[in-house]
């Protein structure tokens, strides 16, 4: 059961943490509307379907958005117990700050695996849902949007130019001109109409065009030769009142959520990916052998071009290169020297062959990981922030929030910089991927032990008292001669 003390020390954690994770959440998310806002634009995507891309994509954010919101809320409720004295009191009656901190370290547990098991079954999830979308919205043709005064192609198998529109919705137009694409062998056709108005179709995979007083050109060139192309005349019918209709289903009916991409590491779960890495090991594995194999046979081959003089029952005398004639020497050169230089480029290409997959494999290794890593990295951060804020006893957005986003900051480059390392073959994945932690651990127990001993961290003066003797050199006596 839990305590009065501890039902208000888990009350005052969750007021700053759910305010703290809806605002890292909504920056998070403005950060991939920026990311993302040129695939939007132009795409006829609804408000609707915008917002769910923006949800699948957030969903994948939790992982790095709550291990800074812990650490926030824990410098925030603890510095506020410091500020209203109430530690002090806690203290004063007996109770531990490792007592005070003990249900907070339960309830980050809890949020640690339940971080876990969100990571490992329902990001992949969302993390397939999203990359589809941004694949097929990527696809998909610019919505229909006409601009007086240019040509537009965005009418499928069709060009057009509209000169003026106007009206409620820009449904009259004026000066038409519409040229339907067409190959050598097809025929080609050209609308000219004075006028014209955008109707609503009866089906609304269709868009209907009403044109009035124009003339409709067209060159009958399908199926006839090439002497019957050039002698055919130019036919011109002339119009009052033209319907057409131009099928814009593919822009319409565009399925912006169809799945057509299943195989990708960040759509599988832990297991799943053990499963990856095997495969993925025993592939390079026989390539990097197969490739071994292949530069030592070329370069063998170059070694007994080398030494081609030599026979079995009696090898001739080696011939020094002074010895021979100027054009010949520089045959013999050049020969070499192509010879290394085409052995040299067949490595530098298996080099670049090998980087991918070397990249592909810390990859999978890192992202699997880090469904576990960020799950201590939430308990971390709390002995971090409990501890921080225990000393330096300010609450509110002030000081608290600077010092947490220098230690996110920290980590997060710790995070980015070793995870290139390891793409690059220069360090082992899985020490890429918990480096981060096992650095940040030690100083979140050596802050703990600090607040477990009242110790005077952020005292100005402590400090001054340690650098005087270094800054009493560099300082003047400003007392008169008078007066010594």
């Amino acid at each position: 059961m839990l305590k009065i003390l501890d039902r208000y020390i888990i009350k005052t954690f969750f007021g700053p943490f759910f305010f703290i994770f809806s605002v890292l959440f909504f920056i998070f998310i403005v950060n991939i509307i920026w990311v993302q806002l040129g695939q939007f634009m132009g795409k006829g995507l609804s408000y609707w379907q915008i917002l769910k891309l923006l949800f699948y994509l957030g969903v994948s954010v939790i992982s790095m958005v709550l291990p800074l919101t812990i650490l926030l809320a824990a410098i925030m409720s603890f510095g506020e117990f410091g500020e209203r004295y109430e530690l002090a009191a806690m203290k004063a009656a007996g109770i531990s700050l490792t007592r005070v901190m003990l249900p907070l370290l339960g309830v980050t547990t809890i949020l640690s695996i339940m971080l876990y098991f969100f990571s490992n079954n329902i990001i992949p999830d969302f993390q397939r849902k999203a990359k589809n979308m941004l694949f097929n919205i990527a696809q998909t043709k610019p919505a229909l949007n006409f601009t007086p005064g240019q040509f537009i192609d965005q009418i499928p198998g069709y060009m057009v130019k509209f000169d003026k529109i106007y009206g409620e919705d820009g449904q009259n137009i004026e000066g038409v001109f519409v040229h339907r694409k067409a190959s050598t062998y097809e025929n080609q056709q050209s609308i000219v109409a004075e006028k014209g108005k955008f109707l609503p179709a009866a089906n609304k995979d269709f868009l209907k065009l009403v044109l009035y007083n124009g003339y409709i050109f067209e060159d009958a060139f399908a199926g006839k030769n090439e002497n019957a192309r050039l002698n055919q005349p130019d036919q011109a019918v002339k119009f009052d009142t033209l319907v057409s209709h131009f099928d814009v289903s593919e822009i319409i009916n565009k399925a912006i959520e169809e799945e057509q991409i299943t195989d990708d590491y960040r759509f599988k779960t832990y297991n799943e990916l053990n499963k990856e890495i095997v495969k993925n090991k025993k592939e390079n594995a026989k390539f990097f052998s197969s490739t071994g194999d292949e530069i030592l046979n070329q370069a063998n081959t170059v070694i007994s071009y080398m030494d081609k003089n030599k026979t079995k029952a009696k090898p001739k005398q080696q011939v020094k290169l002074d010895t021979v004639k100027s054009d010949k020497r520089l045959e013999m050169i050049y020969s070499a020297y192509d010879r290394l230089d085409n052995l040299k480029l067949n490595i530098e290409a298996k080099n670049n062959e090998i980087i991918p997959s070397v990249k592909y494999y810390s990859k999978v290794i890192i992202y699997q990981q880090r469904i576990v890593t960020y799950s201590f990295t939430c308990i971390i951060f709390f002995l971090i922030g409990a501890s921080l804020g225990s000393i330096i006893r300010k609450g509110g957005m002030g000081l608290p929030v600077i010092i947490a986003i220098v230690i996110f900051i920290i980590f997060y480059i710790i995070n980015v910089g070793v995870e290139n390392v390891a793409w690059a073959g220069n360090m082992n994945p899985y020490l890429a991927a918990w480096l981060p932690n096992i650095i940040l651990f030690p100083f979140g127990v050596w802050m703990t032990y600090k607040a477990l001993t009242d110790s005077q961290l952020f005292d100005a003066e402590k400090y001054k008292a340690l650098l005087k003797p270094i800054t009493k050199r560099f300082t003047k006596n400003r007392e008169h001669k008078r007066y010594q």
